[in-house]
């Protein structure tokens, strides 16, 4: 059982990045899940499939603050999926990883199950075969791991492309913040306000895009994708 889920969740064969790099948890994790490539920040370069990021909150030359900034600036790791490692599991150090551009954060000490579980947890989640979700000029594709508006691709982050997805399948329902962390596999760690920083990124991608913001907030409820 173990063995199948391993070969289910890594179909999109990630590249995993670890900022320090740690040969010992590379070593680890890479026995956990064999199919993963990792390295350290150079092997970005080399990268072709779905990046996942973890980076500790303090670097020997840098803060991982000021890391994750350059990344997310950089063309080749803006969607890339982005955790910081925080020791401190506080309000304010959370604000300040979101802020930075990190998707998430993880508590330290960095381990390779932790790991495993964030990257397994989510696969199965990315691209998936014949679903395609469409909604006026919007087009998502789970397996092309793609948003087109009017035609254009409009540049999104995996939790705001999930998120997208059930606002799709879920149109003119009032879901809650908890609801919308269960969808993205997100776990008690989560707080039900890092739900907001998500759907304030999802509705500045589809307001570039030209798309009318469809998010309707209804307080002390959550959140409705109104159909018109």
């Amino acid at each position: 059982m173990k063995r199948a889920q391993t070969g289910a969740c890594m179909s999109d064969r990630p590249t995993i990045i670890l900022a320090p790099f740690d040969a010992d948890l590379a070593s680890d994790l890479a026995r956990r899940i064999p199919a993963a490539r990792v390295g350290p920040l150079d092997a970005i370069a080399e990268a072709t499939g779905p990046l996942w990021l973890f980076i500790d909150w303090l670097l020997p030359e840098s803060s991982g603050l000021e890391l994750c900034r350059r990344l997310r600036a950089e063309p080749r790791t803006a969607d890339a999926r982005i955790f910081l490692v925080i020791e401190d599991d506080d309000r304010e150090t959370r604000r300040r990883a979101l802020k930075a551009g990190a998707d998430d954060y993880v508590l330290g000490p960095l381990t390779a199950s932790a790991i495993a579980a964030r990257v397994c947890e989510a696969a199965p989640l990315l691209p998936r075969a014949d679903n395609v979700l469409a909604h006026g000029p919007l087009k998502l594709d789970r397996e092309a791991y793609q948003v087109r508006a009017g035609g254009s691709p409009v540049p999104m982050r995996p939790n705001e492309f999930l998120l997208l997805a059930f606002f799709l399948e879920n149109r003119d329902r009032v879901v809650s913040r908890r609801e919308l962390i269960g969808a993205l596999k997100g776990g008690d760690q989560v707080d039900e306000r890092t739900v907001d920083v998500w759907i304030g990124r999802l509705r500045r991608a589809l307001v570039s895009a030209k798309v009318s913001d469809p998010i309707r907030t209804v307080r002390q409820l959550g959140y409705v994708y109104d159909s018109f």
